[in-house]
């Protein structure tokens, strides 16, 4: 893990929704960072400013105040980029959800999160990429969850050996992030069997004959995906977890649906992610 100088020179992004929701905890943070670090802020009024403010940070320290969202935002763009691998990305949760940043390992509060900014180390991270070049930081989900305001998530379990600390804390990102409105919150239908294909490095750890509740993916440990299917219960049975590691993975099926991290995507018939070992850098308390 890499330290950091507070000498070092910050690029403060806070993001429009951080500062209509929470305005005093994004006050905070600027004043915690600024009177330990060299900062220059920056007040994007959309996402075409917040990526333009990322792509002329030059030396800077790139530090994202606000929830969840900017943070997959931030790493998405610093991805397409191909600048993602040598820059270490902070972040202050403000805003919304921060379910996924807590996962990740930054603290909560504004003046933690900002002072781990400034006396942490970089975590570095596996990222899974897929073929139309989108991430996923922590957690994959086929299909997604129902997002709806009035209805709860349904909680899943998530199998990630060598993580503990990803493992203990996914079901609750899974119902923060699912509880949040969306753009598909009245389209997409509620989880049920699906008749999906699943590779793992090319080997079928799943086929369309064997309908399936969900598969979850999750960046685990040694450089390896942990992926987990569970199959729909036969004749009042239920059926074995099935588990498998690899580096990619493949779905196929009819118009599928899957939720990375924050957001629901597709419908896709065939979706391949690769894991990337180390893919990027994120600003954590010191041990």
């Amino acid at each position: 893990m890499a330290t950091f100088a507070t000498s070092d020179q910050l690029l403060v992004v806070i993001d429009p929704a951080a500062r209509s929701t929470d305005g005093e905890s994004v006050r905070i943070a600027k004043d915690v960072l600024s009177a330990g670090a060299a900062t220059k802020v920056c007040l994007p009024d959309g996402p075409e400013e917040f990526a333009r403010a990322l792509r002329r940070r030059g030396s800077r320290r790139p530090v994202v105040v606000g929830d969840d969202h900017a943070l997959i935002r931030a790493v998405s763009l610093l991805h397409r980029q191909r600048e993602l691998s040598g820059c270490a990305l902070s972040v202050v949760p403000v805003g919304g959800a921060h379910a996924l940043a807590t996962t990740l390992g930054v603290p909560t509060g504004a003046v933690a999160a900002a002072r781990a900014v400034l006396d942490g180390v970089e975590r570095r991270m596996d990222l899974l990429v897929d073929d139309s070049d989108g991430v996923v930081l922590a957690a994959l989900g086929i299909p997604p969850l129902p997002v709806r305001e009035t209805q709860p998530a349904e909680p899943v379990t998530v199998a990630a050996p060598g993580r503990p600390w990803l493992r203990s804390t996914y079901q609750s990102l899974v119902r923060t992030l699912a509880a949040r409105p969306s753009r598909l919150a009245t389209t997409v239908p509620a989880p049920g069997p699906a008749r999906l294909r699943v590779e793992v490095d090319g080997v079928t750890l799943v086929d369309l004959d064997q309908p399936v509740e969900g598969v979850s993916v999750t960046p685990g440990s040694a450089g390896l995906a942990e992926v987990e299917v569970r199959p729909a219960p036969l004749a009042n049975t239920d059926s074995p977890l099935l588990r498998a590691t690899g580096r990619t993975v493949t779905v196929t099926g009819a118009d599928f649906r899957y939720r990375a991290d924050a957001a629901v995507s597709g419908p896709v018939r065939r979706r391949t992610w690769r894991l990337v070992e180390g893919a990027w850098g994120l600003t954590v308390p010191s041990p």
